[in-house]
């Protein structure tokens, strides 16, 4: 048991511990005192910095978008070209088919023309011929039929040209009964 005069008082105060109390505190309120500005200018630092992290990052966010914008900018600038480019290579395409077909038909014409005096040519080359074998075949008839030689060239030229202007009229004079 413990004896009532044993018994101390809780709230009694014992002096060395109220001045090792009170130093303590003095102690601890001179080392805040003098820690406070630095512990408050660390702070503020780290305040800037996160301030200045933010900064930083919404910068970067802002030139990544114009970078950003910039890319889409020349990719639509690129596509314009493209678009630019192909339309040039199909009125290229267009003009050099146009140049080609123009060739093709001076070619074409050309060529017909060509064919045309070919025939022509061959066509007065026949008639020549056929002019000489008949004046050959009516000298001979008219030898027959008259029973002189015509052996003068000029009275068969006359007697062939005769016999052909005979021919011709008769020729001009059906296809005017046939119209």
């Amino acid at each position: 048991m413990i004896l009532a005069a044993e018994q101390e008082n809780v709230f009694s105060l014992h002096l060395d511990e109220f001045v090792f109390g009170l130093i303590a505190f003095l102690v601890l309120l001179g080392i805040v005192y003098k820690m406070w500005p630095k512990m408050m200018a660390a702070l503020d630092e780290r305040a800037n910095q996160i301030e200045g992290g933010i900064e930083r990052a919404k910068k970067a966010e802002a030139e990544a978008e114009e970078a950003r914008q910039q890319y889409r900018e020349k990719l639509e600038e690129a596509h314009r070209q493209y678009a630019a480019e192909l339309e040039k290579a199909k009125e290229q395409r267009a003009a050099i088919i146009a140049e080609a077909r123009e060739e093709a038909q001076v070619e074409a014409r050309r060529i017909i023309d060509a064919a045309h005096a070919q025939i022509e040519a061959d066509r007065q080359h026949a008639l020549a011929q056929l002019r000489a074998e008949i004046g050959t075949l009516s000298t001979d008839l008219a030898e027959r039929i008259v029973g002189e030689t015509l052996q003068d060239s000029a009275a068969q030229n006359r007697v062939i040209d005769r016999f052909l202007a005979e021919l011709e009229q008769a020729e001009s004079s059906q296809q005017a009964e046939v119209r």
